[in-house]
């Protein structure tokens, strides 16, 4: 059995040639940045309520329960980005685009305005 038969994800290393090892491993620097992020939106939103902050408490729920959703969601993204920015490699194709930068950046925007009002409410 080669090594490819016993890579994982199949869908990805069955196709295409090994590329430049460094354009993989920055492919999974990049996914592993999404993990940290997706940590750092579960901690905030587990602090959000947690601490409260004063903040009136609908839109404090509110943000916090965005915030969990956005960091539980981010890594299932990550790994479907990964494995296809991997496959574009293997096949010598362009890069697909982003696909977690817009809709994070509508969630912290989100959560933004709700820790705003909350602050005005409160």
């Amino acid at each position: 059995m080669s090594t490819t038969d016993r890579r994982f994800p199949k869908s990805v290393y069955r196709h295409g040639t090994e590329p430049d090892a460094r354009f993989s491993l920055a492919n999974e620097r990049t996914f592993l940045a999404w993990i940290r992020t997706s940590l750092a939106l579960l901690a905030g939103g587990v602090a959000l309520e947690t601490l409260g902050l004063g903040l009136h408490p609908g839109p404090r729920i509110a943000a916090s329960v965005l915030l969990i959703v956005v960091g539980i969601t981010t890594p299932v993204q990550a790994w479907v980005g990964w494995r296809r920015s991997e496959r574009a490699l293997r096949l010598n194709t362009p890069l697909p685009s982003a696909n977690l930068a817009l809709p994070l950046g509508i969630a912290v925007i989100v959560t933004g305005g709700l820790v705003l009002l909350g602050v005005i409410l409160a």
